[in-house]
């Protein structure tokens, strides 16, 4: 595949950063990447393993004659990393997984959101962290949402789109306040849950025969418990507005489910099983990978 980009230059080379660096040295979608990272063990992982060809001192010798700029740090230190982007004419992107607070702070850096910034959220992860977890083909079958503005620059979103679909992810627009309630219910609110769940288990007194026999199920679900806390703490800071409701209404459902089991209503219990089967088998059927 041809390059895309002269210069890619890579804000934040941990997990997600480092599996878009390694997406794009392995199908040579750019003839340059270069990174910055508060972290120097991390660029210097970065080197050794190929992933980038320049690891830089400060943002603004990462960016320097990039024409694509990816911002792959915490939510919360997006607006002060825009703010070493003011005079850049490159195309900027971010990886965050709330929006409406990413464009608010551009807003803020730059008096108006920019045609060149295009948010983003690839919907790809891993309960691991850190550049050493780094997968080329993390994206792949995977959806990204772009949350371009009514002035985004097409060229500019065209490109961003280019090179989602080109590290083979499908991509999806949407505004940022729907985004972010949508995936307070789909992605956050599901890690509230298991960060609580472990967390009250391994409180108990018999935690660690609790942990040994846990069944499949357990682990499935606790597996996201194992993600980068940091990260989720700035997420629910950002999103908290929009997670409360959905939080609010789960526990007017567990409060019912508890009083069907206390009161001996095992029909009403079963029919709710049903409800979400059915729910959850319809979800499976229209998610398939192609």
């Amino acid at each position: 595949m041809s390059a895309l980009f002269k210069t890619v230059s890579i804000v934040g080379l941990g997990l997600v950063g480092g599996s878009i660096a390694a997406g794009i040295k392995q199908r040579g979608l750019a003839d340059q990447i270069a990174a910055f990272d508060s972290n120097k063990n991390s660029l210097s992982i970065g080197l050794e393993q190929g992933l980038i060809d320049k690891g830089c001192d400060s943002i603004v010798s990462a960016i320097d004659d990039a024409d694509l700029i990816i911002l792959a740090v915490p939510v919360l230190s997006i607006g002060a990393t825009l703010s070493e982007l003011k005079n850049t004419a490159a195309i900027i992107t971010d990886v965050g997984s709330v929006k409406s607070p990413v464009v608010k702070a551009a807003k803020e850096v730059f008096g108006k959101m920019p045609g060149n910034f295009i948010p983003g959220h690839p919907i790809a992860g891993s309960e691991k962290h850190g550049v050493t977890a780094a997968n080329p083909d993390l994206f792949e079958r995977h959806k990204v949402i772009l949350t371009p503005s009514a002035n985004s620059d097409k060229s500019a979103t065209d490109s961003v789109r280019k090179l989602w679909e080109a590290l083979g992810a499908k991509v999806i627009e949407m505004t940022p306040d729907h985004h972010d309630l949508v995936f307070a219910q789909t992605s956050h609110l599901p890690h509230l849950l298991a960060y609580a769940l472990v967390d009250m288990l391994s409180a108990q007194g018999e935690s660690f025969e609790i942990f040994e026999y846990a069944a499949g199920g357990f682990r499935d679900f606790s597996r996201i418990a194992a993600s980068e806390p940091v990260m989720w703490r700035d997420i629910f800071d950002a999103n908290g507005e929009k997670v409360l409701p959905i939080l609010d209404k789960y526990m007017d459902e567990l409060s019912q489910i508890r009083t069907l089991i206390a009161e001996g209503k095992m029909k009403e219990l079963e029919t709710l099983f049903k409800r979400a089967k059915i729910a959850r088998d319809h979800f499976s059927s229209i998610n398939k990978p192609s």
